[in-house]
């Protein structure tokens, strides 16, 4: 059987991109490189974007249809090089070398407990023997202070190198920053919004933050320019967008999701944590009632093929333990089994993702 140009392209004209209805070659996707030796082809794929996510299955779907309709013997496989016009974006610089994950929490709306599963997640890594760092990214609702028990500490500099950096408050084996500790708890804080990303930079790249396994940001709610800062300044992990069960919340949440994944920060959502998942009364433990709505944070999860994280109860315990500044993760109550749970299911999520990120291939850059 005779392999000829034509009989390839024939084949390839089955195969569609998906959503437009047009087929790869009518798309101008075929680079004009083919290579035909023997039964052995090669040839190019060109993709508007390194990262589009049909590149592996539209060179599945090529593959099929040449072996279908050109010949079952043709030798294709592995043979199929992707290109993309466009390069990728530059990693941001790598300004904590120390850091081994950087990760974001973050919500759609105020209210649903972000600060809270903040603060728990990050003294449960801690007892997990995890080297762990919490940012308060919330400049004008700093709230980490209180919740660490140190609203009445003073960071301080320390000479590291020819540098002088901010020193970070330790506590509950955290190593914890926030504005908070740098004005008065009594007054509000009026800032445009460069002057709050600015005050963030500083107390990310001028802070001594050591070697650290998870570095979170307890980011603002909603979305704003000083998510597009961190995610400008630091080459973010993953985020982890928390709500509760209700439909106001999950609506808010939905957005999250759609900016952290869309082109403009393009982060990977590690997971979802729906807080408030139910009530349960001290007296009866063993009862649940649904305040907020049943499930709503899974059905969401499922919804955008996000993990589910943890479902956090409402306990008495988590407010006295935030009010107190004594974490409820600290001890060994049912609440602080949860706060254990979803960091074991965390650490997993973020590993999952590192090692999917180290097996992806590189792609060609189309020059």
């Amino acid at each position: 059987m005779n392999i000829y140009p034509k009989l390839i392209l024939d084949a390839l004209e089955k195969v569609r991109y998906p959503g437009t209805g047009k087929n790869i070659v009518e798309m101008g996707m075929i680079e004009d490189d083919m290579r035909i030796e023997g039964n052995k082809v090669s040839f190019s794929i060109i993709f508007e974007k390194p990262n589009d996510p049909f590149m592996k299955s539209l060179v599945k779907a090529a593959e099929a249809a040449i072996l279908t309709y050109a010949g079952e013997n043709i030798d294709i496989k592995g043979n199929i090089i992707t290109k993309a016009k466009q390069p990728p974006k530059p990693a941001p610089v790598n300004l904590l070398p120390g850091v081994k994950n950087i990760v974001a929490i973050s919500s759609g709306k105020g209210g649903v407990g972000k600060s809270t599963v903040s603060a728990n997640l990050a003294v449960a890594l801690a007892k997990l023997g995890y080297k762990v760092g919490l940012l308060d990214a919330d400049i004008f609702g700093p709230s980490i202070p209180k919740m660490f028990h140190a609203e009445e500490a003073k960071p301080y500099m320390e000479k590291v190198g020819e540098r002088e950096l901010i020193k970070p408050v330790e506590q509950y084996g955290v190593k914890i920053l926030s504005i908070g500790f740098f004005i008065n708890k009594k007054d509000a804080l009026v800032w445009r919004g460069t002057m709050a990303s600015n005050a963030l930079k500083q107390l990310i790249t001028d802070a001594h933050w050591g070697e650290l396994d998870y570095f979170l940001l307890d980011l603002p709610p909603g979305t704003s320019d000083i998510h597009l800062t961190l995610v400008q300044t630091l080459a973010i992990t993953g985020v982890v967008i928390v709500t509760t069960p209700q439909e106001v919340a999950l609506a808010d949440a939905r957005k999250g999701i759609s900016m952290f994944t869309g082109e403009k920060i393009n982060v990977p959502v590690l997971g979802l944590v729906e807080n408030m998942a139910w009530f349960t009364p001290s007296e009866l433990p063993e009862n649940k009632y649904y305040i907020f709505g049943k499930e709503g944070g899974r059905r969401l999860a499922e919804e955008m093929h996000t993990p589910l994280l943890g479902q956090i109860p409402i306990v008495q315990s988590i407010c006295e333990g935030g009010d107190s500044g004594i974490p409820v993760a600290l001890n060994d109550s049912i609440t602080g089994e949860a706060f254990q749970f979803l960091a074991t299911k965390f650490v997993e999520q973020v590993d999952f993702r590192n090692k999917n990120l180290s097996a992806t291939h590189r792609v060609e850059v189309r020059r």
